[in-house]
């Protein structure tokens, strides 16, 4: 079964991982809650600054900070959207969402959607 995914990274503060891990706890329940298929929140632990490209320069890491890697998957491209229209009007997203209180800096956040072409 093909399935459509939201990929993301992020730099986080170190300080901030574990507000980051709560933020995250929360927001999964909620895309869980609305149909999501998996959502899953990584925090770099083998990930070194690359010569050309790597994860830490993707997102301008910073000395004090690391690098999270996240998806959440979907049926389809159609289920994303279905579930993220209702994940977007939930007001408990509103909330966390604030941009000036989120663990992370958000201008920096790389996210876009995948559909896969191979899967076991």
């Amino acid at each position: 079964m093909a399935r459509y995914v939201d990929g993301f990274i992020v730099a986080i503060p170190t300080k901030n991982v574990e507000a980051y891990r709560k933020l995250s706890r929360k927001s999964g329940k909620i895309w869980m809650e609305h149909g999501a298929l998996e959502y899953v929140e990584c925090i770099a632990d083998d990930v070194k600054p690359g010569k050309l490209t790597s994860f830490p320069q993707s997102v301008k890491l910073k000395a004090d900070e690391t690098v999270a890697f996240s998806w959440i998957t979907y049926k389809s491209r159609k289920h994303r959207d279905a579930v993220n229209k209702k994940v977007f009007a939930d007001p408990r997203l509103d909330a966390m969402m604030d941009l000036k209180n989120l663990p992370f800096d958000g201008k920096r956040m790389i996210f876009g959607g995948f559909k896969s072409i191979v899967e076991f």
